[in-house]
């Protein structure tokens, strides 16, 4: 058994003022639109959003460039290591020859290869040699592991190429020769 229910429809109550009045449509219109305004808005805490999310795009774009920066600098010193890399090896093969450790060459590839080191330092690139430092496989890539005396085990005791590093990231590890 179903109950039907009549449905009645209200019709919407009109408020009556305090004397028992209905009130007339443009009062009510003008009560409904005092309702619904919105409220003027706060012009000094509109401000302050503003600023303050004008200083954020700031901060961020500052932060952008500086990571382009930082990646291009990354790109540069992956395409000049090499070549210094060649010039500590020359260096190096030049004053093994002991008749030729101050010839005019060998001196001008020093030169060379210090001012590349200068203008990497003055980009913020510094190489670094952890000869005595222990092995840390975040900075330092080992190439092999000799017995070494008086040498503490995991120690570096040869730098076979230097690292270099952009500020606090590595730009490449050192290459080194650990105690073992």
């Amino acid at each position: 058994m179903t109950e039907e229910r009549d449905i009645v429809q209200e019709e919407p109550a009109v408020e009556e003022s305090a004397a028992g009045e209905v009130p007339e449509p443009e009062e009510a219109l003008a009560q409904d639109a005092a309702v619904e305004a919105p409220e003027e808005p706060d012009w000094k805490d509109l401000a302050l959003r503003k600023a303050a999310e004008l200083e954020n795009v700031r901060k961020q774009n500052a932060q952008r460039v500086q990571k382009a920066s930082r990646d291009g600098m990354r790109r540069v010193a992956a395409e000049l290591l090499p070549a210094l890399d060649d010039f500590e090896r020359a260096l190096a093969h030049a004053e093994a020859e002991e008749s030729d450790s101050e010839h005019h060459l060998t001196a001008g590839i020093r030169l060379v290869q210090q001012k590349m080191l200068e203008a990497l330092r003055r980009a913020g690139i510094e190489p670094y040699s952890p000869k005595g430092e222990p092995f840390d496989p975040h900075l330092h890539e080992a190439v092999a592991q000799q017995a070494a005396d008086g040498a503490e085990q995991g120690t570096v005791i040869e730098v076979v190429q230097n690292g270099y590093r952009l500020g606090d990231d590595v730009l490449r590890p050192a290459r080194v020769v650990v105690a073992g």
